[in-house]
């Protein structure tokens, strides 16, 4: 990354830290900038994380490998990641009004990983998320070779995880995205 460009996302990345300190209790931000400024992939994928209107945070750390772990923190789900269907073979299987792409397919190539319901519900214990969105989520493969996926939401007070067919795709679907760093 140019220092142009790693310089206000790490400048962005720290104040989002301070300001939100109960996501990552015990966790120091000089100890994040380290493992950061030795890892220009992690870099890289966080800057894409930011620029889809993810707002990327620390959710906490790895207790076996020690890696953090960001998650993507914004009020509703990432505005430049919705509108997807589920993955690559929902989208070609698709005839007509056809997405611009699919999650996995853009999971990937940011570098991160797509939620699980386990990650999704702990990021719900940090704080109020998809109140009017919903994300997909990463789906058991025997839902998925049975046409279906996996999406979550907090309504009512409450998560709720559902299914929907992998091809569909809706202006309030997105997903959200873990980096291991």
């Amino acid at each position: 990354m140019k220092p142009t460009e790693r310089d206000p996302l790490l400048q962005t990345l720290k104040t989002r830290f301070e300001k939100h300190h109960k996501r990552h209790k015990g966790i120091a931000w000089d100890e994040v900038l380290a493992r950061l400024e030795a890892n220009p992939g992690a870099l890289s994928s966080l800057h894409r994380m930011e620029a889809s209107g993810g707002e990327p945070d620390v959710i906490g750390r790895d207790k076996a490998s020690g890696v953090f772990l960001f998650c993507d923190c914004s009020a509703e789900t990432p505005t430049g990641r919705r509108s997807l269907c589920f993955d690559r073979e929902a989208l070609d299987a698709r005839k007509e009004n056809k997405p611009q792409g699919s999650a996995m397919e853009m999971a990937a190539e940011i570098g991160i990983e797509m939620l699980d319901e386990a990650t999704y519900r702990r990021l719900q214990e940090l704080g109020e998320f998809d109140l009017k969105t919903s994300s997909w989520i990463a789906t058991p493969k025997a839902v998925r070779a049975l046409g279906g996926a996996l999406f979550c939401d907090r309504r009512y007070g409450q998560v709720f995880t559902y299914h929907n067919g992998v091809q569909s795709y809706y202006a309030s679907r997105g997903f959200r995205g873990l980096l291991r760093a």
